[in-house]
């Protein structure tokens, strides 16, 4: 197993990977995702899986089926994530439970298992948004999250449409949209995924299992000036949206931390973008989370208010429109808890270790403000989630790291989740 998941991970690494930066840009549908797609369609074809493009676009490698539509309703068990990156985004966020998927796999046919359920790994397509902004476009428009009418309109930074961004890449985007039927077919899907935090080191516990996902959104702000000359323009006759962005930014990370949440401009577009102008717009991206809707709420029309009490002091109109939002997610209890039972962690039990073996105490359990493709799903389909340990707690950079201990540790976690759920 060891070897498995090495070798498969040295094979991945560097695909997508820029040498000035040391992190991945793999966005959807460029170079680097196609090379991710092949690497995935060839792990599926060495192990014998039958591979499937869905109308969306997302991959799927299944055992014991051809097509999702040789699977009775309710009977698959999936587990996979996305190969996708953020910009110079690490190597472990997504990848690291598609790699895992194919170990999983791997140990179960060491130990002989014999599955009495139909088994499919998926890998999703534009999870991370980089691209076109929307955050699991893939799982989106499957669940119908996505109408196929608003990802026709999404455009990237070069004004390439997400379908003729697909078509270039050789897949037909006319069929596009919601895919009940597919879902249908699901009885469980799991995902394993590293740990965006530290909750697992401090712990000490090389694999949890998630609880939650924290309700979370996307909004942008249009602060609106006057474009003017930076070098002949009084202070006072200026009308500088530059200066109610950055009073925003500042008021948005004070709102956060009075409210135990999380605010982030991580993204900012600026016209005419000149070293000797006064911008006519400056237009920044708002990324909020929080343990609950109200206090998410709260933070947001806080931020708002913040930034429009600002502009009336500078002359900027700010207009704020939300791009997206995922309301809170919470895991199937009955999956969950089945989880813990199967690695040994359920009604006070003792750790002994599930089918894996080798667990000195039950497997935590804890919530996580990081999106995922199983939190769309999870309105649909019974979804849950393993997280392997990041030491630093640093993700999406190429800081973003985990042992390789800790990484067969998630892989013998998975192997025993999908062995209890799918294998007789």
């Amino acid at each position: 197993m060891t070897s498995s998941f090495h070798e498969m991970w040295e094979e991945l690494r560097p695909i997508g990977r820029d040498s000035s930066s040391g992190g991945y840009r793999r966005h959807a549908w460029n170079g680097a995702d196609t090379d991710c797609r092949a690497w995935f369609r060839a792990q599926a074809e060495a192990r014998g899986l039958a591979c499937e493009l869905d109308r969306n676009g997302n991959q799927w490698a299944w055992l014991g089926a051809t097509t999702y539509r040789d699977v009775a309703a309710g009977d698959a068990v999936v587990t996979g994530s996305h190969l996708d990156s953020v910009p110079d985004g690490g190597a472990f966020d997504g990848p690291l439970g598609v790699v895992s998927s194919f170990a999983a796999l791997d140990e179960l046919r060491r130990r002989g298992a014999e599955f009495g359920k139909p088994l499919a790994i998926v890998n999703f397509g534009d999870e991370e948004g980089a691209r076109f902004g929307v955050a699991c476009v893939g799982s989106r428009l499957t669940s119908g999250a996505l109408t196929a009418e608003a990802a026709h309109a999404l455009r990237d930074a070069d004004g390439v449409t997400l379908p003729q961004a697909m078509e270039r890449a050789g897949h037909d985007p006319a069929a596009i949209g919601p895919d009940p039927d597919r879902l249908a077919r699901i009885g469980a899907f799991v995902e394993l995924h590293v740990e965006q935090g530290r909750a697992l080191d401090l712990s000490g516990d090389p694999v949890g299992i998630a609880s939650a996902i924290w309700p979370h959104g996307r909004w942008r702000f249009d602060f609106h000036g006057e474009a003017n000359h930076a070098g002949t323009t009084r202070l006072e006759d200026r009308r500088d949206p530059m200066l109610t962005y950055a009073e925003t930014v500042l008021a948005a990370r004070e709102r956060a931390r009075l409210a135990g949440a999380l605010a982030t401009f991580g993204k900012v577009g600026v016209v005419p973008n000149g070293v000797n102008a006064i911008p006519s717009l400056v237009r920044g991206w708002l990324d909020s989370r929080a343990a609950d809707q109200d206090t998410l709420d709260t933070v947001v029309q806080e931020i708002e208010r913040a930034a429009a009490e600002r502009g009336a002091r500078d002359g900027v109109d700010v207009r704020v429109v939300r791009e997206s939002f995922s309301p809170v997610v919470e895991f199937r209890h009955a999956l969950r808890d089945e989880l813990r039972a199967l690695l040994g962690g359920a009604d006070g039990a003792d750790g002994a270790g599930g089918k894996g073996g080798g667990r000195a105490r039950p497997v935590p359990v804890l919530g996580t403000g990081a999106g995922h493709d199983a939190g769309i799903l999870s309105g649909t389909v019974p979804t849950a989630m393993l997280f392997v340990r990041n030491p630093t707690g640093v993700s999406h950079s190429p800081a973003e790291s985990a042992a390789e201990d800790d990484c067969v540790a998630g892989v013998t976690a998975l192997a025993d989740v999908l062995e209890g759920l799918a294998c007789t």
